[in-house]
Protein backbone atom coordinates (compact mmCIF):
# COMPACT_ATOMS: atom_id res chain seq x y z
CA UNK A 1 0.00 0.00 0.00
CA UNK A 2 2.68 2.62 0.83
CA UNK A 3 4.33 2.18 -2.48
CA UNK A 4 1.53 2.94 -4.34
CA UNK A 5 1.16 5.95 -1.97
CA UNK A 6 4.36 7.04 -2.56
CA UNK A 7 4.24 6.64 -6.54
CA UNK A 8 0.86 9.22 -6.57
CA UNK A 9 2.81 12.58 -6.11
CA UNK A 10 4.88 11.55 -8.58
CA UNK A 11 1.65 10.48 -11.30
CA UNK A 12 -0.34 13.96 -10.05
CA UNK A 13 2.51 15.80 -11.17
CA UNK A 14 3.00 14.47 -14.50
CA UNK A 15 -0.69 14.76 -14.97
CA UNK A 16 -0.33 18.43 -13.76
CA UNK A 17 2.16 19.17 -15.89
CA UNK A 18 0.24 17.85 -19.38
CA UNK A 19 -2.44 19.63 -18.44
CA UNK A 20 -0.46 22.98 -18.16
CA UNK A 21 0.88 22.68 -21.95
CA UNK A 22 -0.54 25.55 -24.16
CA UNK A 23 -3.22 24.14 -26.89
CA UNK A 24 -1.48 24.07 -30.20
CA UNK A 25 -2.11 26.80 -32.19
CA UNK A 26 -5.44 26.61 -34.87
CA UNK A 27 -4.67 27.00 -38.59
CA UNK A 28 -6.77 27.75 -41.38
CA UNK A 29 -6.08 27.32 -45.36
CA UNK A 30 -6.58 30.67 -46.95
CA UNK A 31 -5.37 30.14 -50.47
CA UNK A 32 -4.08 27.36 -51.81
CA UNK A 33 -2.88 26.50 -55.55
CA UNK A 34 -2.03 22.91 -56.98
CA UNK A 35 0.77 22.44 -58.63
CA UNK A 36 2.30 20.14 -61.53
CA UNK A 37 5.71 19.78 -63.16
CA UNK A 38 7.37 21.56 -65.93
CA UNK A 39 10.66 20.65 -68.02
CA UNK A 40 13.15 23.41 -67.23
CA UNK A 41 15.23 23.29 -70.60
CA UNK A 42 18.30 25.36 -69.17
CA UNK A 43 18.63 22.83 -66.36
CA UNK A 44 19.05 26.07 -64.14
CA UNK A 45 17.08 28.36 -62.49
CA UNK A 46 18.06 32.10 -62.53
CA UNK A 47 19.16 34.60 -64.83
CA UNK A 48 22.70 34.04 -66.41
CA UNK A 49 25.81 35.86 -64.53
CA UNK A 50 23.42 36.57 -61.51
CA UNK A 51 23.70 34.61 -57.75
CA UNK A 52 20.16 33.82 -57.90
CA UNK A 53 16.53 35.16 -58.67
CA UNK A 54 13.83 36.92 -56.14
CA UNK A 55 10.22 35.72 -56.99
CA UNK A 56 7.21 37.77 -55.72
CA UNK A 57 4.26 35.79 -56.29
CA UNK A 58 0.47 37.73 -55.59
CA UNK A 59 -2.25 35.55 -54.07
CA UNK A 60 -5.45 36.92 -53.20
CA UNK A 61 -6.97 35.41 -49.73
CA UNK A 62 -10.15 34.48 -48.99
CA UNK A 63 -10.24 34.29 -45.25
CA UNK A 64 -7.52 37.12 -43.18
CA UNK A 65 -6.57 36.44 -39.35
CA UNK A 66 -3.17 37.85 -37.09
CA UNK A 67 -0.57 35.51 -38.44
CA UNK A 68 0.42 33.62 -41.20
CA UNK A 69 2.74 30.84 -42.65
CA UNK A 70 3.36 29.75 -46.10
CA UNK A 71 4.04 26.56 -47.60
CA UNK A 72 6.53 25.72 -50.64
CA UNK A 73 7.10 23.12 -52.33
CA UNK A 74 9.56 20.71 -54.59
CA UNK A 75 6.86 17.89 -55.11
CA UNK A 76 8.18 17.61 -58.56
CA UNK A 77 11.47 18.60 -58.39
CA UNK A 78 14.35 16.22 -58.93
CA UNK A 79 16.83 18.10 -57.15
CA UNK A 80 16.74 19.53 -53.67
CA UNK A 81 15.61 23.03 -53.71
CA UNK A 82 17.21 25.76 -51.52
CA UNK A 83 15.22 29.08 -50.59
CA UNK A 84 17.54 31.40 -49.34
CA UNK A 85 15.63 33.92 -47.73
CA UNK A 86 11.46 34.59 -48.12
CA UNK A 87 9.31 37.31 -46.62
CA UNK A 88 5.33 38.13 -46.98
CA UNK A 89 4.01 41.48 -46.84
CA UNK A 90 0.15 43.04 -47.98
CA UNK A 91 0.72 43.79 -51.54
CA UNK A 92 0.16 47.96 -52.37
CA UNK A 93 0.20 47.52 -56.04
CA UNK A 94 2.14 45.97 -58.64
CA UNK A 95 5.05 44.71 -57.92
CA UNK A 96 5.12 47.06 -54.48
CA UNK A 97 4.24 45.89 -51.50
CA UNK A 98 3.20 47.73 -47.92
CA UNK A 99 7.08 48.47 -46.59
CA UNK A 100 6.22 48.97 -43.25
CA UNK A 101 4.42 45.27 -42.62
CA UNK A 102 7.09 43.36 -44.69
CA UNK A 103 8.21 40.67 -41.76
CA UNK A 104 10.40 37.50 -42.71
CA UNK A 105 9.84 33.98 -42.94
CA UNK A 106 11.72 31.24 -40.76
CA UNK A 107 11.92 27.62 -41.29
CA UNK A 108 11.94 25.73 -37.75
CA UNK A 109 14.06 29.65 -36.54
CA UNK A 110 16.26 29.62 -39.74
CA UNK A 111 16.64 31.93 -42.41
CA UNK A 112 16.44 29.87 -45.26
CA UNK A 113 15.67 26.39 -46.00
CA UNK A 114 16.51 23.49 -48.50
CA UNK A 115 13.44 21.39 -49.61
CA UNK A 116 14.27 17.58 -50.89
CA UNK A 117 13.31 16.64 -54.08
CA UNK A 118 9.31 15.54 -53.50
CA UNK A 119 8.53 17.65 -50.23
CA UNK A 120 7.21 20.47 -49.38
CA UNK A 121 8.06 22.51 -46.25
CA UNK A 122 5.59 24.77 -44.23
CA UNK A 123 7.20 28.02 -42.76
CA UNK A 124 7.22 29.04 -39.07
CA UNK A 125 4.38 31.59 -38.34
CA UNK A 126 5.16 34.91 -39.22
CA UNK A 127 3.25 37.74 -37.24
CA UNK A 128 1.56 39.94 -39.87
CA UNK A 129 -2.45 40.47 -39.64
CA UNK A 130 -4.05 40.06 -42.83
CA UNK A 131 -7.43 40.92 -44.17
CA UNK A 132 -9.59 38.64 -45.96
CA UNK A 133 -10.09 39.28 -49.68
CA UNK A 134 -6.80 40.73 -49.59
CA UNK A 135 -3.34 40.48 -51.80
CA UNK A 136 -0.16 39.06 -50.11
CA UNK A 137 2.95 39.24 -51.76
CA UNK A 138 5.01 36.02 -51.01
CA UNK A 139 8.99 37.24 -51.90
CA UNK A 140 11.93 34.46 -51.72
CA UNK A 141 15.36 34.41 -52.90
CA UNK A 142 16.11 31.29 -55.15
CA UNK A 143 20.39 31.00 -55.06
CA UNK A 144 21.58 29.77 -58.53
CA UNK A 145 20.84 26.05 -58.38
CA UNK A 146 20.12 23.19 -60.76
CA UNK A 147 16.56 22.56 -61.44
CA UNK A 148 15.67 20.44 -64.08
CA UNK A 149 11.80 20.04 -63.29
CA UNK A 150 9.94 23.39 -61.95
CA UNK A 151 7.00 22.39 -59.40
CA UNK A 152 4.20 25.12 -60.72
CA UNK A 153 0.52 25.98 -61.14
CA UNK A 154 1.09 27.13 -64.55
CA UNK A 155 -2.24 29.09 -65.01
CA UNK A 156 -2.27 31.14 -62.34
CA UNK A 157 -4.07 34.14 -64.48
CA UNK A 158 -2.51 36.15 -62.73
CA UNK A 159 0.94 38.37 -62.73
CA UNK A 160 3.66 37.66 -60.60
CA UNK A 161 7.29 39.39 -61.04
CA UNK A 162 10.95 38.24 -60.76
CA UNK A 163 13.94 39.83 -60.61
CA UNK A 164 18.17 39.28 -60.38
CA UNK A 165 19.61 38.75 -57.17
CA UNK A 166 18.49 39.25 -53.52
CA UNK A 167 15.73 41.30 -52.84
CA UNK A 168 13.29 39.90 -50.99
CA UNK A 169 12.90 43.07 -48.54
CA UNK A 170 12.65 45.75 -51.25
CA UNK A 171 9.41 47.33 -51.47
CA UNK A 172 9.61 48.29 -55.03
CA UNK A 173 11.19 45.68 -57.86
CA UNK A 174 13.34 48.20 -60.38
CA UNK A 175 12.05 46.44 -63.63
CA UNK A 176 11.02 43.50 -63.27
CA UNK A 177 10.14 40.97 -65.48
CA UNK A 178 6.39 38.97 -64.96
CA UNK A 179 5.12 35.58 -65.40
CA UNK A 180 1.40 33.94 -65.05
CA UNK A 181 2.66 31.17 -62.91
CA UNK A 182 2.82 30.06 -59.18
CA UNK A 183 5.95 28.66 -58.63
CA UNK A 184 7.15 26.39 -55.65
CA UNK A 185 4.03 27.91 -53.87
CA UNK A 186 1.40 25.58 -52.33
CA UNK A 187 -0.87 27.10 -49.86
CA UNK A 188 -0.98 29.94 -47.51
CA UNK A 189 -2.64 29.55 -43.99
CA UNK A 190 -3.94 32.20 -41.48
CA UNK A 191 -4.15 31.65 -37.87
CA UNK A 192 -7.95 31.49 -36.91
CA UNK A 193 -10.76 29.38 -35.30
CA UNK A 194 -12.65 28.74 -39.21
CA UNK A 195 -12.20 25.96 -41.24
CA UNK A 196 -11.83 25.83 -45.21
CA UNK A 197 -13.60 24.39 -48.51
CA UNK A 198 -11.58 22.68 -50.68
CA UNK A 199 -12.67 23.41 -54.87
CA UNK A 200 -11.58 20.34 -56.38
CA UNK A 201 -12.16 20.20 -60.43
CA UNK A 202 -10.29 21.15 -63.79
CA UNK A 203 -10.24 24.45 -65.83
CA UNK A 204 -13.07 25.77 -65.04
CA UNK A 205 -12.62 26.09 -61.31
CA UNK A 206 -9.09 27.17 -61.85
CA UNK A 207 -10.78 30.29 -63.51
CA UNK A 208 -9.75 29.73 -67.69
CA UNK A 209 -10.53 32.81 -69.38
CA UNK A 210 -11.68 35.43 -66.60
CA UNK A 211 -10.10 38.19 -66.60
CA UNK A 212 -6.74 38.26 -65.29
CA UNK A 213 -5.44 39.76 -61.95
CA UNK A 214 -9.48 40.45 -61.34
CA UNK A 215 -9.92 37.22 -59.08
CA UNK A 216 -13.32 36.91 -61.43
CA UNK A 217 -13.03 32.83 -60.63
CA UNK A 218 -16.13 31.45 -59.44
CA UNK A 219 -14.26 30.49 -56.07
CA UNK A 220 -13.06 33.95 -56.00
CA UNK A 221 -16.91 35.10 -56.42
CA UNK A 222 -18.38 32.21 -53.80
CA UNK A 223 -15.25 33.81 -50.89
CA UNK A 224 -16.96 37.36 -51.42
CA UNK A 225 -20.01 36.02 -50.53
CA UNK A 226 -18.88 33.97 -47.61
CA UNK A 227 -17.03 37.07 -46.23
CA UNK A 228 -20.43 39.14 -46.46
CA UNK A 229 -22.26 36.70 -44.27
CA UNK A 230 -21.40 36.33 -40.85
CA UNK A 231 -22.46 32.85 -40.43
CA UNK A 232 -19.69 32.25 -42.90
CA UNK A 233 -17.11 34.19 -42.91
CA UNK A 234 -14.85 32.08 -40.73
CA UNK A 235 -14.29 30.04 -43.80
CA UNK A 236 -11.27 30.02 -46.62
CA UNK A 237 -11.54 29.01 -49.80
CA UNK A 238 -9.14 26.81 -51.44
CA UNK A 239 -8.85 26.80 -55.29
CA UNK A 240 -7.31 23.24 -56.34
CA UNK A 241 -8.26 23.28 -59.91
CA UNK A 242 -5.80 22.64 -62.90
CA UNK A 243 -6.48 23.48 -66.35
CA UNK A 244 -6.70 20.26 -68.40
CA UNK A 245 -6.89 17.65 -65.23
CA UNK A 246 -9.27 14.72 -65.44
CA UNK A 247 -11.20 12.17 -62.93
CA UNK A 248 -9.23 8.95 -64.47
CA UNK A 249 -6.17 9.81 -66.33
CA UNK A 250 -2.51 11.27 -65.14
CA UNK A 251 -2.23 13.62 -68.11
CA UNK A 252 -2.31 17.49 -67.08
CA UNK A 253 -1.42 16.75 -63.20
CA UNK A 254 -1.89 14.13 -62.11
CA UNK A 255 -5.28 12.65 -62.04
CA UNK A 256 -8.25 13.69 -59.30
CA UNK A 257 -7.65 10.38 -57.83
CA UNK A 258 -3.98 10.81 -57.89
CA UNK A 259 -3.21 13.91 -56.02
CA UNK A 260 -6.41 14.00 -54.01
CA UNK A 261 -4.65 13.29 -50.81
CA UNK A 262 -2.49 15.90 -51.25
CA UNK A 263 -4.93 18.60 -52.47
CA UNK A 264 -7.78 17.64 -50.46
CA UNK A 265 -7.01 15.57 -47.20
CA UNK A 266 -3.97 17.49 -46.70
CA UNK A 267 -4.85 20.90 -47.20
CA UNK A 268 -5.32 23.14 -43.33
CA UNK A 269 -8.69 22.84 -41.61
CA UNK A 270 -10.86 21.24 -44.63
CA UNK A 271 -13.99 20.92 -43.45
CA UNK A 272 -16.08 21.07 -47.15
CA UNK A 273 -15.31 19.88 -50.41
CA UNK A 274 -16.74 20.55 -53.71
CA UNK A 275 -15.76 18.56 -56.44
CA UNK A 276 -16.47 19.43 -60.05
CA UNK A 277 -14.40 17.28 -62.76
CA UNK A 278 -14.59 14.97 -65.76
CA UNK A 279 -15.52 17.27 -68.30
CA UNK A 280 -11.54 16.73 -69.84
CA UNK A 281 -12.45 12.84 -69.61
CA UNK A 282 -14.89 13.15 -71.66
CA UNK A 283 -13.83 15.27 -74.32
CA UNK A 284 -11.05 12.75 -74.59
CA UNK A 285 -13.07 9.55 -74.22
CA UNK A 286 -13.67 9.66 -78.07
CA UNK A 287 -10.19 10.26 -79.00
CA UNK A 288 -9.60 8.04 -82.33
CA UNK A 289 -5.58 7.92 -81.87
CA UNK A 290 -4.89 4.25 -81.15
CA UNK A 291 -1.76 5.25 -79.03
CA UNK A 292 -4.72 7.39 -76.77
CA UNK A 293 -6.77 4.07 -75.98
CA UNK A 294 -6.52 4.58 -72.19
CA UNK A 295 -8.69 7.48 -72.85
CA UNK A 296 -11.47 5.23 -73.39
CA UNK A 297 -13.89 5.03 -70.57
CA UNK A 298 -17.55 5.52 -69.75
CA UNK A 299 -20.06 7.02 -67.37
CA UNK A 300 -19.77 4.54 -65.16
CA UNK A 301 -16.17 4.43 -65.09
CA UNK A 302 -16.87 8.23 -63.76
CA UNK A 303 -19.32 7.09 -61.39
CA UNK A 304 -16.83 4.95 -60.05
CA UNK A 305 -13.82 7.36 -59.69
CA UNK A 306 -16.30 10.20 -58.32
CA UNK A 307 -17.50 7.94 -55.59
CA UNK A 308 -13.65 7.02 -54.49
CA UNK A 309 -13.20 10.39 -54.07
CA UNK A 310 -16.57 11.22 -51.69
CA UNK A 311 -16.07 8.23 -50.48
CA UNK A 312 -12.30 9.09 -48.94
CA UNK A 313 -13.17 12.41 -48.23
CA UNK A 314 -16.27 10.79 -45.74
CA UNK A 315 -13.36 8.92 -43.90
CA UNK A 316 -11.75 12.27 -42.71
CA UNK A 317 -15.43 13.47 -41.69
CA UNK A 318 -15.11 15.93 -44.60
CA UNK A 319 -19.03 16.82 -46.07
CA UNK A 320 -18.74 16.53 -49.85
CA UNK A 321 -20.56 18.01 -52.78
CA UNK A 322 -21.15 17.23 -55.88
CA UNK A 323 -21.23 19.91 -58.80
CA UNK A 324 -23.15 18.78 -62.41
CA UNK A 325 -20.82 19.51 -65.36
CA UNK A 326 -21.81 22.42 -67.77
CA UNK A 327 -22.34 22.34 -71.11
CA UNK A 328 -19.67 21.54 -73.46
CA UNK A 329 -21.45 21.28 -76.63
CA UNK A 330 -19.86 23.38 -79.72
CA UNK A 331 -16.63 22.56 -77.91
CA UNK A 332 -13.46 21.19 -80.16
CA UNK A 333 -13.66 18.26 -78.25
CA UNK A 334 -17.28 17.33 -78.16
CA UNK A 335 -19.22 14.68 -79.45
CA UNK A 336 -22.49 13.13 -79.66
CA UNK A 337 -20.81 9.91 -77.46
CA UNK A 338 -19.67 12.66 -74.86
CA UNK A 339 -22.85 14.62 -74.32
CA UNK A 340 -24.58 11.24 -73.53
CA UNK A 341 -21.94 10.53 -70.93
CA UNK A 342 -22.05 13.94 -69.34
CA UNK A 343 -25.83 13.78 -68.96
CA UNK A 344 -25.46 10.30 -67.52
CA UNK A 345 -22.79 11.34 -64.83
CA UNK A 346 -25.37 14.52 -64.32
CA UNK A 347 -28.04 12.78 -63.43
CA UNK A 348 -26.12 10.14 -60.92
CA UNK A 349 -24.70 13.51 -59.39
CA UNK A 350 -27.71 14.84 -58.66
CA UNK A 351 -29.40 11.64 -57.19
CA UNK A 352 -26.75 9.91 -55.87
CA UNK A 353 -26.58 9.29 -51.93
CA UNK A 354 -22.65 9.41 -51.93
CA UNK A 355 -22.88 13.28 -51.60
CA UNK A 356 -24.27 15.66 -49.04
CA UNK A 357 -25.36 17.99 -51.48
CA UNK A 358 -25.49 19.30 -54.96
CA UNK A 359 -24.78 22.33 -56.45
CA UNK A 360 -25.86 22.14 -60.09
CA UNK A 361 -23.82 24.30 -62.40
CA UNK A 362 -25.13 22.73 -64.89
CA UNK A 363 -28.81 24.14 -64.86
CA UNK A 364 -27.45 28.05 -63.97
CA UNK A 365 -24.94 28.02 -67.23
CA UNK A 366 -27.07 26.00 -69.58
CA UNK A 367 -29.07 27.63 -72.50
CA UNK A 368 -33.03 27.54 -71.09
CA UNK A 369 -33.78 27.51 -74.66
CA UNK A 370 -31.07 24.78 -75.78
CA UNK A 371 -29.94 23.20 -72.51
CA UNK A 372 -26.73 21.24 -74.15
CA UNK A 373 -25.17 24.49 -74.55
CA UNK A 374 -24.02 27.23 -72.91
CA UNK A 375 -26.43 30.43 -72.36
CA UNK A 376 -24.20 33.15 -74.87
CA UNK A 377 -24.45 35.58 -71.76
CA UNK A 378 -22.33 33.31 -70.08
CA UNK A 379 -20.19 31.77 -72.85
CA UNK A 380 -16.61 32.56 -73.46
CA UNK A 381 -16.70 31.54 -76.49
CA UNK A 382 -15.08 28.37 -76.56
CA UNK A 383 -18.47 26.40 -75.69
CA UNK A 384 -16.81 24.93 -72.97
CA UNK A 385 -15.47 28.21 -70.32
CA UNK A 386 -17.25 30.61 -68.50
CA UNK A 387 -16.45 34.12 -69.48
CA UNK A 388 -16.77 36.39 -65.78
CA UNK A 389 -20.44 36.87 -66.09
CA UNK A 390 -20.60 33.19 -66.17
CA UNK A 391 -18.08 32.35 -63.33
CA UNK A 392 -20.36 35.43 -61.50
CA UNK A 393 -23.57 33.40 -61.80
CA UNK A 394 -21.76 30.37 -60.78
CA UNK A 395 -20.47 31.55 -57.59
CA UNK A 396 -23.73 33.68 -56.68
CA UNK A 397 -25.92 30.16 -57.31
CA UNK A 398 -24.50 28.31 -54.29
CA UNK A 399 -26.51 27.81 -51.16
CA UNK A 400 -24.63 29.32 -48.06
CA UNK A 401 -26.49 27.46 -46.10
CA UNK A 402 -24.35 24.24 -47.36
CA UNK A 403 -21.57 25.35 -45.43
CA UNK A 404 -23.70 25.93 -42.15
CA UNK A 405 -24.03 23.69 -39.67
CA UNK A 406 -27.28 22.64 -38.83
CA UNK A 407 -29.32 21.66 -35.99
CA UNK A 408 -30.46 18.27 -35.60
CA UNK A 409 -33.90 17.69 -36.22
CA UNK A 410 -36.25 15.50 -34.80
CA UNK A 411 -37.98 13.62 -37.37
CA UNK A 412 -41.62 14.57 -37.88
CA UNK A 413 -42.93 11.02 -36.71
CA UNK A 414 -41.34 11.03 -33.56
CA UNK A 415 -42.64 14.84 -32.80
CA UNK A 416 -46.10 13.37 -33.49
CA UNK A 417 -45.55 10.76 -31.01
CA UNK A 418 -44.54 13.36 -28.52
CA UNK A 419 -47.89 14.76 -28.64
Amino acid sequence: MSRFVKFLPIILLAGSAVAQHPAPDHWVGSWATSPVVAKNASGHFGAEGTDGTTMREIVHLSLGGPAVRVIFTNEFGAEPLTIGAARVAARASGSDVVAEGSVPLTFGGRPSVVIPPGALVVSDAAALKVAPLSDLAVSFFLPDQPITQLTLHGFANQTNYYVAGNVVDAASLTSPQTNRSWDFLKGVDVKGEGASIVLFGDSITDGALSTRDMNTRWPDVLAKRLQADPRTAGLGVLNEGIGGNRVLHDVTGPSALARFDRDVIAQTGVKYLVIMEAINDIGHAADPDPEKRYDVITAEDLIAGYTQLARRAHTHGIKVYGATLTPYVGAKYQSDAGEAMRQAVNAWIRTSPEFDGVIDFDKVTSDPAKPTVFLPAYDSGDHLHPKDAGYQAMGESVDLNLFVEQQLKVPAAASKKKK
